[in-house]
């Protein structure tokens, strides 16, 4: 019987790696595709094509900030062209949130793992994006599950934007079908903080972004 494993799917190119890496390590993924009230809808586009050209299932989970706090759904907020320091884009405490729900989905399937896709090298300074928090809430969830074996997994974390885009080439990711850019639309702004990660992952990658 396969291992199952949940998947935290945005439709960018850490995530969509991230699932080819799961199914590699013979996890049969299911995803879990959030929408929070962002301001655009482009990613959660990418991510069920994904999910599709994976072949594997996937949830649409509605959930709501009503507090607001970041530029990505606050519509009186700008998105910043570039960040300083921890951006106005950091939603607070969306990973540990986006998190329990897919613990609370992994308990509830039996799944042995929960993926995602975090990155602390070419990233925002995102503080749930971090090792440290990672090793601090797989040491709670031990404490606040009833199954203590689900593990949560954070393939790339250590590794550079084109390390990941290198390793996704090799999974044969599709890379055409992300999106990564904060402001939707329909092509990619290229000044964002997310577009300027990508763009720098695929230069020092060698390779063209299908999206450009």
């Amino acid at each position: 019987m396969p291992k199952r494993a949940i998947v935290l799917l945005s439709g960018g190119i850490d995530s969509a790696t991230c699932l080819y890496v799961a199914k590699k390590e013979k996890f049969l993924p299911h995803c879990l595709i959030f929408d929070y009230g962002q301001k655009h809808k482009r990613e959660i586009e990418s991510a069920k094509k994904l999910a599709r050209k994976a072949g594997v299932g996937f949830s649409i989970c509605k959930t709501y900030f009503p507090w607001k706090g970041s530029s990505l759904i606050d519509p009186r907020i700008k998105i910043p062209k570039r960040g300083r320091g921890i951006p106005s884009t950091y939603v607070p405490a969306r990973n540990m949130i986006f998190l329990s729900f897919a613990l609370s989905c992994a308990e509830a399937m039996g799944a042995k793992a929960v993926f995602i896709g975090a990155n602390a090298v070419d990233f925002s300074g995102y503080p749930d994006c971090r090792p440290d928090f990672y090793r601090a809430f797989s040491a709670a969830l031990k404490k606040g599950l009833k199954n203590k074996n689900i593990s949560i997994k954070t393939p790339l974390i250590r590794k550079k934007k084109s390390e990941i885009i290198i390793l996704g080439k090799s999974l044969g990711v599709p890379y055409e079908l992300t999106w990564s850019c904060y402001r939707g639309g329909m092509a990619p702004c290229r000044v964002c903080d997310s577009c300027r990660f990508r763009a720098k992952g695929f230069r020092e990658a060698g390779f063209e972004d299908p999206l450009v």
